[in-house]
């Protein structure tokens, strides 16, 4: 009686809804979906099966940018789609455009913008904030806090620790030329990120590249090598056992 469920929403079996839940037009929920309370699905939103939705979320908004962005509303963004088995956490914002694969976590208080992918089983943590326009592979893992910004690729099983800043402009909002460079990090497979690292922007982070807590990233990396300091620079190899080839 304190929800509102659109006429032309569909729910598939055994869906709960807490108290004071907005489900709009054209909204699909699969089997057995629970959503807590004061909950907002935005129309067309494809939710899987078995997927949790946690209080206060806000699920499909479409992005209203500041006049001054760069950012510009694309009319024809496609629905957003949240695959089986995932779980958001309380009070996290998810906008039209993206896909989640199968069983993602997102954490509390975290959000996810338009136009980004996101492959199965991928953990994004409390507090992080995905911009417009990422890619992050299957299984990959992204800590409390971290700030993933456009136009940034992240490949599958990559480790990106809590804090860390990925950057895309070199000019920091002045000059037009910005537009031609503007770029984030592309981060291979089986990278490790360090706790309040940096990442430059456009570096390439070869895989299985360990970049230690603190670092600051400002060219590409070679694979399997430990990177410290400020700038970033070789330390040594990375243990042959720590590498994903070598993991059970």
């Amino acid at each position: 009686m304190n929800n509102f469920v659109h006429e032309r929403a569909t729910m598939g079996t055994d869906v709960s809804i807490g108290h004071f839940s907005v489900i709009e037009d054209g909204v699909v929920l699969g089997d057995r979906v629970m959503i807590g309370n004061n909950v907002t699905i935005h129309a067309g939103t494809v939710v899987g099966d078995d997927v949790f939705i946690s209080d206060n979320c806000v699920v499909g908004r479409w992005p209203r940018p500041a006049k001054a962005s760069t950012v510009k509303v694309d009319a024809s963004l496609p629905a957003l789609e949240i695959g089986d088995g995932t779980t958001l956490g309380a009070n996290t914002v998810l906008y039209r455009g993206s896909s989640f694969g199968k069983e993602c976590m997102i954490g509390d208080q975290a959000s996810v913008r338009e136009k980004c992918e996101i492959g199965d089983r991928v953990v994004i943590g409390r507090g992080v904030a995905v911009e417009n326009q990422v890619s992050i592979g299957s299984f990959t893992k992204i800590q409390t806090n971290s700030y993933i910004t456009a136009y940034t690729t992240i490949e599958e099983k990559v480790f990106i620790a809590p804090t860390v800043t990925t950057t895309n402009d070199n000019f920091m909002g002045r000059t037009k030329e910005r537009f031609q460079f503007v770029k984030g990090a592309h981060i291979k497979k089986g990278a490790r990120v360090g706790g309040a690292s940096i990442l430059l922007p456009g570096v390439v982070v070869a895989e299985e590249s360990f970049i230690a807590a603190g670092a600051v990233v400002h060219r590409d990396t070679e694979e399997k090598k430990v990177y410290v300091g400020v700038p970033a620079r070789v330390l040594r190899d990375v243990p042959a056992r720590e590498l994903l080839e070598n993991q059970e």
